[in-house]
């Protein structure tokens, strides 16, 4: 497929996905955001995420592929280590739930999803700060 063929695909896609949000968006001030609306942009918002993601990791393979296929192999570790970390902070998430919580009861499954996103979220919290910290003793000590 040629370049210029690829960039119509494209720019038709992002049109056609432009306007059904804009037409969702459109419904949802007409109706006046009630409960089928709202749950209607959630929905659309998830579609979004999902083939914003799928497309950023296709396009990223297919690339790498073409560029330079031994990075698959890199890519496919980094994987690897990226579905062992979370393997393993699933794992060790307790699940319990929250103290002085009084609320509707919550499924053990959602609580132990709950715990891990969290948990993740504080080591690559943790990660970031030492990434800056690092970061920045090594450009000091480079540029001495």
């Amino acid at each position: 497929m040629s370049s210029s063929k690829f960039e119509k695909i494209v720019k038709i896609m992002l049109w056609v996905l432009m306007i059904v949000s804009a037409a969702i968006t459109a419904w949802g001030y007409a109706v006046g955001f009630n409960d089928a609306s709202v749950n209607t942009l959630f929905y659309w918002a998830y579609v979004l995420m999902i083939v914003g993601i799928a497309a950023a990791v296709l396009f990223g393979v297919a690339i790498s592929a073409i560029n330079n296929p031994k990075n698959l192999i890199k890519m496919g570790v980094e994987l690897v280590v990226v579905v062992i970390v979370v393997g393993a902070v699933y794992f060790l998430s307790s699940g319990a739930p929250a103290q002085g919580y009084i609320g509707p009861e919550v499924s053990q499954m959602t609580l132990k999803l709950t715990d891990t996103v969290l948990n993740l979220t504080y080591i690559l919290c943790a990660l970031t700060v030492l990434a800056i910290i690092g970061g920045g003793i090594y450009n000091a000590i480079r540029n001495k």
